[in-house]
């Protein structure tokens, strides 16, 4: 079977032949989901393309989160703080345990996709840590290929995850300790960073790493949202489905249920490959940004922003009002081809 192009799956045809459900040009239609909110119902412009609505999947037609091994709604709020003990200097030790494997995901309806992951998801597990947290990330390569852990940062050379550089490339079946001190405080990320380094990123090795600062930020309902895309063609020419959190439209079908007035955060990272920009666009409301989330005073506050690959911020915000506003990229056809979502605003 020749793999689909973006644009067979952008017109429906590409998921009507692998799954016999289509990506159709409607939203689906009311029913119950099976995460934290109810599944979505929306005739409305889905596209500010005048009229024509963007294409999600038919109601009955979601992946199959259990047996992907993850679910993108748990995604959001999951963090990992790590074993915690304390140094003889008082100090804070953390350490993870990351495992990296192939994974065949079903990342739409009937379409597989073969992953390469940290922990058995995409993305990986958010770890969490305190600025001047001592840490110590232990990796063992249980994927067929070779792989690292680069992590965004400051850290010794030996530590920094790439070839020819401390241990450099961990061999399958291998594994080795990543060990530095928590700092800068902000939002990072961290990747596989072996070559071919698009392919090893565009397969799923990336994940999201918070370093908190000392005195912490106010309380909120806190989100995570990686942004990033799946190239099932692996021609390295661009992407033929977009997602937040590992499957497409996933916050359509299962919105993302929030408190009216409560403060809410979220820590945005662009991973994607093979298109230069992503951006992040909210509708009927506006948030403050902190970029890279290394100060405590927002750079903007808007209602849409841009990142590069590798790029990542901070958004805070509050919903003045009940009801269902929408989320996504504020490029068309990425909204359309999965990058898309909805919040659901309560008492």
């Amino acid at each position: 079977m020749v793999a689909p192009s973006r644009r067979q799956f952008l017109a429906g045809g590409a998921l009507l032949g692998a799954a016999g459900a289509a990506a159709v040009p409607a939203i689906a239609a009311s029913g119950q989901g099976t995460g934290q909110g109810p599944r979505h119902s929306k005739t409305s412009d889905m596209s500010h393309g005048g009229g024509v609505e963007g294409p999600t999947f038919r109601l009955g037609t979601t992946v199959d989160h259990q047996a992907n091994g993850f679910h993108p709604t748990e995604i959001l709020r999951d963090f990992d703080y790590g074993r915690v003990s304390t140094l003889p200097d008082g100090r804070t030790l953390r350490t993870y345990e990351i495992a990296s494997s192939d994974e065949e995901l079903e990342i739409a309806p009937g379409v597989r996709f073969p992953a390469w992951t940290f922990n058995g998801r995409i993305p990986g597990p958010t770890l969490r840590c305190t600025e001047g947290d001592e840490l110590r990330f232990n990796f063992t390569n249980g994927s067929d290929h070779p792989h690292t852990i680069h992590f965004h940062g400051l850290h010794p050379a030996d530590m920094d995850g790439v070839p020819g550089a401390g241990p450099g490339v961990i061999e399958p079946g291998q594994s080795f300790t990543y060990a530095f001190d928590a700092r800068p405080f902000g939002l990072h990320l961290y990747h596989c960073h072996v070559s071919p380094l698009a392919e090893h990123i565009a397969r799923g090795l990336y994940g999201t790493f918070i370093i908190d600062p000392p005195t912490p930020r106010a309380p909120a309902d806190e989100l995570v949202m990686v942004m990033h895309g799946f190239n099932t063609t692996f021609d390295g020419e661009g992407n033929q489905l977009y997602a937040v959190n590992g499957i497409p439209f996933h916050y359509v079908h299962e919105p993302v249920r929030v408190k009216r007035n409560e403060l809410v955060r979220i820590y945005l990272v662009n991973a994607l490959e093979y298109d230069p920009i992503n951006s992040f666009h909210i509708h009927g409301n506006f948030f403050e940004y902190f970029p890279t989330g290394t100060r405590l005073e927002p750079a903007e506050f808007t209602d849409t922003i841009m990142q590069a690959q590798g790029q990542r911020g901070i958004c805070e915000l509050r919903f003045p009002f009940t009801g269902t506003f929408m989320f996504h990229a504020h490029k068309t056809e990425f909204a359309e081809l999965g990058w898309m979502g909805f919040f659901e605003v309560v008492e």
